[in-house]
């Protein structure tokens, strides 16, 4: 592992303040399977997942954030796993979207919700990782200047957090792609070396899916499977980076009334999601960002993110067994956006799911053990039920499943 990082971890059972140093498809039958499969052991399997163990680990790496470059950057990664198990390389990294840090995203306090303690709780050691910017990792200073904020966003502040808008002190968007990829790469190769192994699974969210999926196109011999929910793709991205830093705003927020329109407007069946599950989610968002909690009524901060790289060109070189999923009523990353990643890879052994009932807040949802099941399944087995390639509907009446 590079010298220039190391980590600390911390693990509530052992107290407070202590911390450790540690270096062709059958479809139709398919679907009714996998759903009374879920059914029947996801509750169970969600149980014993509330109360697995968690582990806080710093990973130090050189920044190449342009605001910090050169300059050591903490990265945050939280860790569960079942207590005295062995997982041997049964190992697996989330990597979160544009918004809402990792330990949020797939770990929400929500009893039978967390994403992480899912698969946990089938034997994987799973982490996951908020990248610069984000969470508990480092910050960069222009995000605590409401200056850098858009106009728009400035207005909201005005005038309990400043007197009168301002010009910006960082005209420019925070972080960018290869920024990203150096963060995961850093903590990629803590994993390997922390748990012995030569490659791990990935599991990536919306703005996660050109950070995990690119990063794994330019390093394949870390990864060995991805399993990517909502990916933002862009078959037209650039395929090399602009000038940077690139001009724009450096950061922006999202209040909780924000939160929940942007999620109502995805609403598109009965009992979709339960609203005690948004209270949660938003009260970890603030819990995640304590800055941001004084700001007006509480806002969720994260960097503008300057993209490239994750086209045409690097999906179809991209081999890596890859399980894709979509929720039909998503808005944010719609299905139309999604198709086409599954149509570009240039791996044969690739899965796309069309979720019913579910948003681009599908593992948050009622629908999340068919998404937590078929991640199982494809992590362990690379398939999806029987199935290693195609397109599945799952979620649906049953008579809408068999179309």
């Amino acid at each position: 592992m590079d010298s220039a990082r190391s980590c600390w971890q911390h693990s509530p059972e052992e107290g407070a303040g202590i911390l450790r140093m540690r270096p062709s498809m059958k479809l139709p039958a398919l679907v009714v399977l996998i759903a009374s499969a879920v059914v029947l052991s996801g509750a169970a399997r969600q149980r014993a997942a509330d109360v697995m163990k968690s582990i806080d680990h710093y990973v130090r790496l050189k920044s190449t954030v342009p605001s910090i470059a050169g300059q050591v950057a903490n990265i945050y990664v939280r860790e569960r796993v079942q207590a005295g198990a062995s997982s041997g390389d049964r190992v697996v990294l989330f990597v979160h979207g544009a918004g809402t840090p990792a330990e949020v995203a797939f770990d929400v306090s929500a009893p039978g919700y967390s994403w992480m303690a899912y698969l946990a709780a089938a034997g994987f050691d799973v982490f996951s990782m908020d990248t610069t910017g984000y969470g508990r990792s480092t910050r960069p200073a222009p995000m605590n200047d409401p200056c850098n904020l858009s106009p728009a966003q400035q207005k909201l502040f005005v005038p309990a957090l400043m007197a009168a808008p301002c010009e910006p002190a960082y005209p420019h968007q925070l972080t960018n792609i290869g920024s990203d990829w150096n963060d995961i790469d850093g903590v990629v190769d803590y994993i390997r070396a922390l748990r012995k192994v030569e490659k791990v699974g990935v599991v990536a969210w919306s703005l996660g899916g050109p950070r995990a999926g690119g990063y794994a196109a330019r390093h394949p011999e870390k990864v060995s499977a991805m399993v990517l929910l909502a990916p933002a793709y862009n078959r037209n991205a650039a395929a090399s980076a602009p000038a940077l830093p690139n001009a724009g705003v450096a950061f922006n927020t999202q209040s909780r009334a924000e939160f929940v329109a942007n999620w109502d407007r995805q609403v598109g069946c009965p009992d979709q999601f339960e609203p005690a599950v948004r209270d949660a989610v938003w009260a970890d968002m603030i819990a995640s960002d304590p800055v941001g909690a004084t700001w007006g009524d509480g806002v969720r901060r994260a960097p503008s993110t300057t993209t490239w790289g994750w086209n045409t060109a690097m999906a179809a070189a991209t081999r890596i067994p890859a399980l894709i999923i979509a929720g039909v009523h998503d808005k944010q990353v719609t299905p139309e956006r999604v198709r086409p990643l599954y149509d570009d890879l240039g791996s044969t052994q690739k899965v796309l799911i069309d979720l019913g009932c579910s948003s681009h807040n599908a593992m948050w949802e009622k629908n999340r053990l068919l998404l937590f099941k078929a991640s199982l399944d494809w992590l362990t087995r690379g398939a999806v039920g029987d199935a290693r390639s195609g397109v599945i509907r799952m979620g649906y009446p049953a008579a809408e499943e068999r179309k």
